[in-house]
């Protein structure tokens, strides 16, 4: 592990604690209520997963960078019985997450030490998931193996039929990476939405925005769920909405 990594409780939130990594901070997870979700881009991906499947219905979920396991932990509490697969390139961080905040079902749970990509044609060739989550993007400065088009349609190919692809993406202006992962997203998948805090569309702040890909397009009924799901100010872009964020 290249950085000081550092679990720390909440100050604010009892039962809850932070992952620090260098002394920034990288992760939130409740054990008290895994359910209940801090970082709002997290609260965003969380959003897409509940709308995935009837509620509490379980599903199969591949997590491409592991973090504190914050969304593995909501799954395993709001749809129990589902399995699940965390990938994190370090060893080191992995262990420190899992010895020092226990994941309670852990059976379910299969944890994988690799690289994002050479995982999907190594160890999980010929898997298929209903959500693929991607979290490991340093913005722009992600390696350049994660960040090419191709990449994704390797991820789409993990994907069992209604699935979905779920990307955090962090950017800063004037949003060039974002944009282009939208287009190589678009050029993959037979819908793409983008989801983010409503000022973030307007190209003049940095943030975190989720991009989801699917080839069976969510409806109408399925994105007003979405849009109304929050967190607030927020909006859910697609198709010809997108118009104007495509180019600057």
């Amino acid at each position: 592990m290249g950085q000081h990594a550092e679990i720390a409780p909440d100050a604010w939130v009892p039962g809850a604690w932070v992952l620090s990594i260098g002394g920034a901070e990288q992760s939130h997870v409740n054990l008290a209520e895994p359910a209940s979700i801090f970082y709002e881009y997290l609260r965003r991906l969380a959003n897409h997963l509940d709308l995935l499947a009837d509620p509490g219905t379980p599903v199969r979920v591949l997590h491409l960078g592991a973090g504190a396991l914050t969304l593995a932990r909501y799954l395993s509490a709001t749809r129990p019985g589902s399995e699940q697969v965390a990938v994190d390139s370090e060893r080191e961080l992995l262990g420190f997450v899992v010895d020092t905040l226990p994941v309670t079902d852990a059976s379910r749970l299969r944890l994988v030490i690799a690289d994002a990509r050479a995982v999907l044609a190594d160890e999980l060739a010929g898997e298929q998931f209903d959500a693929v989550v991607l979290d490991v993007f340093a913005g722009a400065d992600a390696p350049g193996h994660l960040r090419a088009d191709d990449f994704h349609l390797e991820i789409q190919r993990m994907l069992a039929p209604g699935g979905i692809a779920l990307i955090n993406v962090g950017d800063d202006p004037p949003l060039e990476f974002v944009r282009q992962q939208l287009r190589a997203m678009e050029a993959t998948y037979r819908q793409t939405t983008v989801a983010a805090p409503t000022e973030l569309f307007s190209g003049r702040f940095p943030g975190n925005f989720i991009l989801m890909g699917t080839d069976t397009p969510w409806d109408a009924g399925q994105l007003e769920a979405l849009r109304s799901s929050g967190p607030h100010p927020g909006s859910i872009l697609t198709g010809l909405e997108l118009d104007g964020f495509r180019k600057p």
